[in-house]
């Protein structure tokens, strides 16, 4: 109980951290002076790799990315490996992971059994994905929206009789591989139910990289009229080149959670030629020439993204760290 009594007073620390900046970020029409990044490279970054990542390169990864100063790093994701054999090892993960005070590590459960297994591994936070999409939720999760939020229902009440927080994700909220565009006034209404059910925070997703800051405003605008904004989050993809952008669009309307990717690993399976999530680096980069404090090492992370790199055989799509490492290298 200790654990998790810390995970708690983690989160209610930064909402607090948030709370004291938002109001007269919004109302400034200025910038926050802290954004806390959410690492997701360990799960989302390298759950479509084709090759298995070794058990012992994931816990290396992620206990080099708890040294960057990150607050939040999500390790693994509980779901059936016959549906995402990268993550088959998620309890060897959970169990072999340096747990470093004063960070969290949250991981994906879509549904009762997954929780379980997670609560059984040592998980002290989960997140439930759910999509603003119909045809993209069937594809990725075999379910309708409505029949999505049914199963998250069991794990909403398992996590709050354990006193587990929860977060919650939003899929293609600007734009489906299948459907084209989404309306704002989708994402709002999914958004909002899973908030209602007790999600202490929302991440709102890109899933395909299609956003532009237009249509990012526009999205936040309507999800922001059901959701304090001090309970967003905003996970983008690079896919055109727009993540930066988005980023920068968000808060400037005071969101103060971004979600990022070391090295810009991941993609979506279900979206021809999407690219990774953007970069943890390039995104700490630009805060840091903002003047925004995010408490995270941006060298620890570049030499994290050339690890891990090297490991896959392939280059981080961070211009950040193809910059550094190329200056390094002079």
């Amino acid at each position: 109980m200790a654990a998790v009594a810390a995970v708690y007073k983690q989160i209610l620390l930064n909402l607090l951290r948030r709370f004291r900046h938002n109001y007269s970020t919004v109302a400034a029409g200025s910038l926050p002076s802290y954004v806390k990044i959410v690492e997701v490279g360990p799960r989302d970054g390298l759950q479509n790799e084709k090759e298995i990542v070794s058990t012992n390169v994931k816990v290396e990864l992620i206990n080099r990315l708890s040294e960057t100063g990150l607050s939040v790093v999500e390790a693994t994701s509980f779901v059936s490996p016959k549906w995402v054999p990268q993550m088959a090892d998620n309890k060897d993960v959970m169990l072999a992971i340096t747990k470093y005070p004063n960070v969290n590590y949250p991981v994906l459960t879509p549904n009762l059994k997954g929780f379980q297994a997670a609560v059984e591994a040592g998980a002290q936070e989960v997140a439930i994905f759910g999509a603003a999409s119909e045809t993209f939720s069937l594809k990725n999760i075999n379910c309708r929206i409505d029949e999505s939020l049914q199963r998250f229902e069991d794990v909403m009440k398992a996590a709050k009789t354990a006193s587990i927080p929860v977060r919650g994700y939003v899929s293609c909220v600007v734009g489906c591989p299948y459907e084209g565009k989404i309306e704002p006034k989708a994402v709002a209404q999914v958004a909002k139910k899973m908030y209602s059910m007790g999600c202490y925070e929302i991440s709102l997703g890109d899933t395909i990289g299609v956003g532009t800051p237009g249509s990012m405003r526009a999205m936040l605008e309507a999800v922001m009229q059901e959701i304090p904004t001090d309970r967003l989050a905003v996970h983008c993809h690079d896919t055109y080149g727009q993540a930066l952008a988005n980023i920068l669009t968000a808060l400037q309307m005071g969101i103060c959670v971004v979600d990022s990717s070391v090295a810009g690993l991941g993609g979506c399976p279900y979206a021809k030629g999407a690219s990774g999530n953007v970069a943890t680096e390039d995104v700490v980069y630009m805060l840091n020439g903002l003047g925004i404090e995010t408490g995270v090492n941006i060298e620890k992370v570049i030499t994290t993204a050339d690890f891990i790199s090297k490991y896959l055989r392939k280059q981080p799509s961070s211009k950040v760290s193809l910059a550094m490492l190329g200056k390094s290298k002079l």
